[in-house]
């Protein structure tokens, strides 16, 4: 790790000899946070350069390699499950997939998600040159949307030459390539771009799905809304009304949406913007940055009342918590 940029790994196989290259590559999927057993018919002189970039809990990565074949086992699940889901955009050649009783195959362009905690294989295969693919590994909690959905997508395909699918390709290709422009503390910034992204794509793609009941409707309504709010925090004049009225329901049938989940429009914006601020206040790079400042930026309007909902929330005024944060010692890697 160089601690003048992001966090990031790089193995590259030419890098050893060539007897060794595909045990090493073995042992490198063996050591993910959602491990693989791998095995290829190309063990001599395998190649493999993975890359994977850490923000925060969220791990971005491309691999440009040989065919090969990896099995996320039962026995793997119970070693470690991180619980995350793991976006793929295919760049070139194909990758198959099978789980259950149920196969697909995704070539160049195509976005597949696997989930770490069910069972699946992928075979990698091309018959001109390397496989390339890309992705971001993001724990599943950190979606503001319902797991019972999300669960739908594993093993869909997702076309990654259109729409939000095509803005989080980019971006994930364009970290992966360009890392030595990031410093540290702008890793929380792009995780939050991420999450951004894949819950937009998600909500995106479990709305175009004509086949969805009027209940699960109901439920994408939702996302929609959670991902327009989350959008719009910085406006002081978000309010139930203006998202109601932007959705085309009533105030009313957008309270009882939300009571469903066990919680009220107002709350969930006010907490999202506590969110917000508080991991700006934590940021070295915005140190100069007035408090007042930076609430204004989450919408809120009244210094005193962000101070209370704040210290409500989190137990410590934001000045308190600002100096705790930027002057607690950082471990150094």
């Amino acid at each position: 790790m160089n601690g003048d940029k992001v966090f990031e790994v790089e193995f590259n196989s030419e890098n050893l000899p060539a007897p060794d290259r595909f045990d090493f590559a073995r042992e490198a999927m063996s050591r993910l946070p959602a491990p693989y057993d791998a095995s290829t018919d190309h063990t001599a002189g395998f190649r493999l350069h993975q890359r994977d970039v850490y923000l925060d809990l969220l791990r971005v990565w491309n691999m440009a390699m040989q065919p090969m074949t990896l099995y996320r086992s039962a026995r793997l699940i119970r070693q470690s499950d991180p619980e995350t889901y793991n976006i793929v955009l295919v760049q070139r050649g194909t990758i198959g997939r099978t789980w259950s009783r149920h196969e697909a195959t995704f070539g160049p362009h195509d976005m597949l998600v696997n989930d770490s905690s069910q069972s699946y294989e992928l075979r990698a295969h091309s018959t001109h040159g390397l496989i390339t693919c890309t992705g971001v590994e993001i724990p599943k909690k950190l979606l503001s949307l319902p797991r019972n959905r999300t669960d739908q997508l594993v093993g869909q395909q997702l076309n990654g030459q259109e729409g939000i699918a095509a803005l989080l390709g980019g971006f994930l290709t364009q970290l992966t390539t360009d890392t030595g422009s990031y410093l540290p503390s702008d890793g929380p910034r792009l995780s939050i771009v991420l999450v951004d992204l894949v819950s937009a794509l998600f909500a995106h793609a479990l709305e175009t799905d004509d086949t969805l009941a009027p209940d699960t409707r109901r439920r994408t309504l939702t996302l929609r809304i959670r991902a327009f709010i989350e959008q719009h925090l910085h406006d002081p004049h978000l309010t139930p009304g203006t998202v109601a009225a932007a959705h085309h329901i009533s105030t009313s049938y957008l309270h009882r949406l939300f009571q469903r989940d066990g919680t009220t429009v107002a709350a969930w914006i006010r907490n999202q913007r506590l969110k917000r601020a508080r991991r700006d206040l934590a940021d070295p790079a915005l140190t100069a940055v007035p408090i007042g400042d930076i609430a204004a930026q989450w919408g809120f309007t009244h210094p005193a009342a962000f101070s209370r909902a704040f210290r409500t929330a989190y137990g410590i005024a934001p000045k308190d918590y600002r100096h705790q944060a930027l002057n607690t010692p950082r471990p150094q890697s």
